[in-house]
């Protein structure tokens, strides 16, 4: 019987368009999409919008715009998205929508109303209150020094460098986000869902640890449940009670029996994954109830490593403790930086605008392949590289998949009137072996291997390629008395690439539909790749399939966006800042740092490795403490002319982690905006007389 998959994406925030990161989740998932649906299993693939919560209320506000009408205008947008890199999602809703508010709300119902007792109580808590605003502050709008790892400027709810969950008023010095001004504690009664109740920290511990989650993943889930000692002297407690609700004004959905409370947009949005699956079966005329009750059904969800709390946590027990099926897998992937780690800005030139690529005539496929070949099982960050996009493009897939048909097609049609010939066994051979790979490619694409499945299939063409190079059809074409066998190795490399086409079909769907319009056969499937095509079969005329990558499409694709003024007009090529206050400056921390060392990264072409002393005392061993920051300077400087010297850097900029590590900070240097018509970094370098660790005023 066909497996029943109910396959999500994690759902964008509807207050902006989609970024890469974005589509490299989508792809992601539709790549396993579509091999589960080659290996003839049913999958409901969906997604929505998360249409609620303070951010688009005011964003909707800023714009003159009802929160509806924003949300629809943001949704006007996704086609050209998903169209243009054939993610083909069964259905696209929004979490405002009346299934999300109906399902949301009786879910609530059966968590108030659960039969061991009820998981939602009431408590009066002290709420920030922005008193320029007149509002209760939504968590991210609040933000301060993280109470575990002490992290500067992280947002009300979670850090994004320790992972920490936690309440707003835990925050260390917090401030608006909305004004900057200090925020002040209200009272208000809030609903929280008892996650600290035995039965959900009983039921969590046995089922994030029981093969849902990557182990990775499992394993910093399970620091969730045990109170511990922090390195700074913090004690982290075990699983707390989850605040569910805001205060009015606030935009989404209404908790019953509860006038002026609304739900807390994280109790909502994930419920809007069934929400959008029972749109979809309503339409066609199906039972979501039937369909949700199978126990046969397996439920998956990708999502980015940022948002592991809630969907590990939350959701599952959320969906337990009301009565509902649980996720089959949590599929957990990283973050994508560009060139070689560097973080996405579009005005430096290094983001990956999604409808820039395909407006500069990009083939979507080409990045999918791209993608595919960096993506694994496991949880890490992923790095986009232009040098090694065109090589991988250009040399594997066009240069060694491409050019077996290339190298065959013609003499097929102009020799042999198209059909295809009998095989001869060094062929035969070969094509056993290519079709014996079917299983392995099959595990690596259901265990989410995808760049071993790539790896694995360029392979095969490897020997495809190495059998062409050993019979030279091109000579054989010369050489009287030498049609059969002509006709053999051609025949060998048409069928080895409608194989390998199969192998490639999920990756590459647009791709792999033209090769079976050319080779005039039905949908390749992973369960036909031995009969396909045969003896006598007649394939189409072949036109060339995909062009290599252009070097100025890459240059095009990361050129930074011209200035809006001339230059001449602007010192350093970019206009002031706006005004701050002494009070926004007194904000940033500038110490005197001495480099005690710079070292080349290796893997990277712009970044050094500074080893800095911010004057913060010495270790028992007497040694300088340091600090460990990454800096793109290498292209003005190599590591020996550094050492020794001092610099100004941002001491109390939050720590970053990287692909080569973790950076605590920032050192300063100056630079023109247009780094093309006035190149040049400077690293600050402070007068003769300062001390590391003296702060700068």
């Amino acid at each position: 019987m066909p497996r029943q998959l109910f396959v999500t994406t994690a759902l964008p925030y509807a207050n902006g368009n989609f970024h890469i990161g974005h589509i490299m989740e989508y792809i992601q998932a539709d790549i396993w999409v579509r091999y589960q649906r080659m290996m003839g299993n049913e999958v409901n693939f969906v997604c929505a919008d998360d249409a609620h919560g303070a951010p688009i209320m005011i964003a909707a506000e800023k714009a003159g715009k009802t929160p509806q009408q924003f949300v629809m205008d943001i949704a006007a947008g996704r086609k050209p998205y998903l169209d243009g890199f054939h993610i083909g999602f069964d259905n696209w809703h929004s979490t405002d929508a009346p299934e999300n508010h109906e399902l949301a709300q009786q879910i609530y119902r059966d968590l108030r109303d659960h039969p061991d007792g009820s998981l939602i109580e009431t408590k009066t808590i002290a709420q920030f209150f922005d008193p320029e605003k007149n509002m209760f502050l939504p968590d991210r709008f609040i933000k301060g020094e993280c109470p575990k790892c002490h992290a500067k400027d992280q947002y009300g709810d979670n850090c994004e460098v320790c992972g920490a969950v936690y309440a707003p008023t835990d925050l260390i010095n917090p401030y608006s986000a909305l004004s900057g001004a200090t925020p002040i504690l209200k009272s208000s009664e809030h609903f929280f869902f008892k996650l600290s109740d035995p039965r959900c920290v009983k039921f969590l511990q046995q089922w994030t640890q029981d093969g849902k989650l990557q182990p990775e993943v499992a394993n910093k889930v399970k620091e969730w449940f045990s109170t511990r000692q922090n390195a700074d002297g913090s004690t982290s407690e075990g699983l707390g009670d989850w605040d569910i609700s805001r205060d009015a004004p606030y935009f989404g959905i209404e908790i019953p029996d509860a006038s002026g409370k609304y739900f807390y947009v994280w109790l909502d949005a994930p419920i809007g994954y069934l929400a959008s699956l029972k749109n979809l079966l309503v339409k066609r005329g199906q039972s979501y109830d039937a369909y949700m009750a199978n126990p046969a059904l397996e439920q998956y969800h990708f999502i980015g490593k940022d948002i592991v709390t809630f969907h590990t946590l939350f959701w599952p027990a959320t969906l337990h403790f009301s009565g509902r099926k649980t996720p089959t897998n949590i599929f957990v992937h990283g973050f994508l930086t560009v060139n070689n780690g560097e973080k996405m800005s579009k005005s430096r030139g290094t983001g990956l605008d999604p409808l820039k690529y395909l407006s500069l005539g990009m083939n979507p496929e080409w990045l999918r392949y791209y993608l595919a070949a960096k993506l694994n099982a496991r949880n890490e960050d992923l790095d986009f590289n232009a040098d090694d996009f065109m090589a991988r493009v250009n040399s594997d897939l066009v240069g060694k998949y491409i050019n077996i048909a290339s190298r065959a097609a013609g003499f097929i049609a102009k020799r042999f009137d198209g059909k295809l010939g009998d095989v001869s066994a060094d062929g035969a051979a070969l094509l056993a072996q290519v079709r014996a790979e079917r299983e392995s490619i099959e595990q690596l694409y259901e265990g989410r291997e995808f760049a071993k499945v790539l790896r694995e299939t360029m392979l095969l063409a490897d020997r495809v390629n190495e059998y062409v190079d050993a019979n030279k059809p091109w000579e054989l074409a010369k050489q009287a008395g030498m049609d059969a066998r002509l006709h053999d190795v051609c025949t060998v490399c048409i069928e080895a690439f409608a194989v390998l086409t199969t192998y490639l079909k999920p990756v590459l769907p647009t791709l792999a539909a033209q090769v079976e319009a050319f080779l005039c056969i039905q949908p390749l499937s992973f369960g036909n790749v031995s009969d396909v095509l045969g003896t006598g079969h007649r394939i189409g005329g072949y036109q060339h399939l995909m062009q290599r990558v252009d070097i100025k499409q890459l240059e095009a694709l990361f050129e930074a966006p011209a200035a809006a003024e001339p230059e001449k007009q602007l010192p350093g090529g970019e206009a002031i800042a706006p005004t701050i206050g002494i009070e926004d400056f007194s904000k940033i921390d500038l110490r005197i740092a001495k480099i005690l060392n710079c070292e080349a990264v290796e893997g990277s072409t712009k970044l050094l490795r500074l080893t800095l002393d911010v004057g913060e005392g010495t270790d028992p061993q007497g040694s300088p403490i340091t600090r460990n920051v990454f800096s793109g300077i290498a292209s003005a400087y190599k590591p020996e002319q550094l050492i020794g010297k001092l610099t100004v850097m941002v001491a109390n900029l939050a720590p970053r982690k990287m692909k080569f590590g973790i950076s605590e900070g920032m050192v300063l240097a100056a630079s023109h905006a247009n780094e093309k018509t006035n190149p040049g970094i400077h690293v600050l370098e402070p007068f003769t007389g300062a001390q590391p660790g003296m702060r700068v005023r």
